[in-house]
């Protein structure tokens, strides 16, 4: 006679088996997507390996991690990054949430879907096509930004108008305004989804009692919008410090250009120069990695539930 607990262990076992004959799929394309690419530039890292080079890669331990640290460029880059990164960040959270708000005023439940449309617009279009128009708006000779600073307005001439691109002080802030605006639908989105929690009882409430719109803000919505701001301020933290696609056509490897990032540090060693140095590349990428990571930890300390 069989027992009943051994009957229920072997259809535990049968349900599990089950479970993960479906997860295999996934999990086999996580471990050969993510987690051995991972594992793969951290081994690379620790050597001397060059992708153009028939010499076979020798381990040198710590040394191109040294090397790299040493270089005042590698610095150089990461603030730069940073420097784009404290121009970004607060656009993407103050600028989306500001039009959210605006937008989820709007009583006509017509015109606040035409609206929702409308912000999404822009984070419709291919990036190449953003980078093609937001170049042709910054041109130094025929950009419209300048056509209505110089010909419009008359606050410059064509001899000292801004040069937006090309390497100025003015191309991370340039660039910064391009991305900002890029998002700034998708990220309003984000804030919508929240605003459409709250209970609209509660805020008709609390101006019953004789609350402003501020004290609205600053005590109702504020603390529930806290959460998607982690979110996007974790996000677009990491996306903002590891841009390259935009420096790479904006700024090219110049490495006097504000562009040049570790990112780009990181591509030109890879790529760009020489035999592909590709074991200091890693290890310039894995530094870069370490850094966004502790700021992390840093953002999600601060955007902690707090009881």
């Amino acid at each position: 006679m069989q027992r009943p607990h051994t009957s229920a262990t072997a259809r535990h076992l049968k349900d599990n088996l089950g479970t993960w004959v479906f997860l295999l799929p996934t999990l086999l394309f996580f471990v050969g997507y993510q987690v051995y690419p991972i594992f793969r530039v951290v081994w690379i890292s620790f050597t001397n390996y060059e992708f153009l080079s028939n010499d076979p890669a020798q381990w040198v331990g710590f040394g191109n991690y040294v090397e790299a640290l040493n270089d005042p460029l590698m610095w150089d880059s990461l603030w730069r990054a940073a420097y784009f990164t404290m121009m970004f960040l607060p656009g993407t959270i103050i600028f989306p949430m500001i039009l959210a708000i605006l937008v989820d005023r709007v009583q006509q439940p017509k015109l606040q879907t035409l609206y929702r449309i409308v912000l999404l617009i822009p984070a419709l279009i291919p990036s190449t096509l953003v980078f093609v128009l937001w170049k042709w708006m910054y041109n130094y000779q025929v950009g419209p930004i300048n056509y209505l600073l110089v010909d419009v307005f008359g606050l410059f001439t064509y001899q000292n108008a801004p040069q937006w691109l090309g390497g100025t002080a003015l191309t991370l802030p340039s660039i910064a305004v391009m991305e900002v605006w890029w998002g700034l639908g998708y990220h309003a989105i984000f804030f919508l989804a929240g605003l459409a929690a709250i209970p609209k009882e509660m805020i008709e409430a609390a101006r019953l009692d004789g609350a402003n719109e501020w004290k609205v803000f600053w005590h109702i919505t504020l603390p529930r919008l806290a959460p998607i701001m982690m979110i996007l301020v974790v996000l677009r933290f990491g996306t903002s410090m590891a841009v390259i696609d935009e420096y790479l056509i904006f700024g090219g490897f110049n490495r006097a250009s504000p562009t040049y990032t570790w990112t780009m540090f990181m591509y030109d060693q890879a790529f760009n120069i020489g035999l592909w140095r590709q074991g200091f590349a890693a290890a310039i990428g894995m530094i870069g990695a370490v850094v966004m990571i502790f700021f992390v930890g840093i953002l999600l300390y601060i955007f902690r539930p707090r009881g």
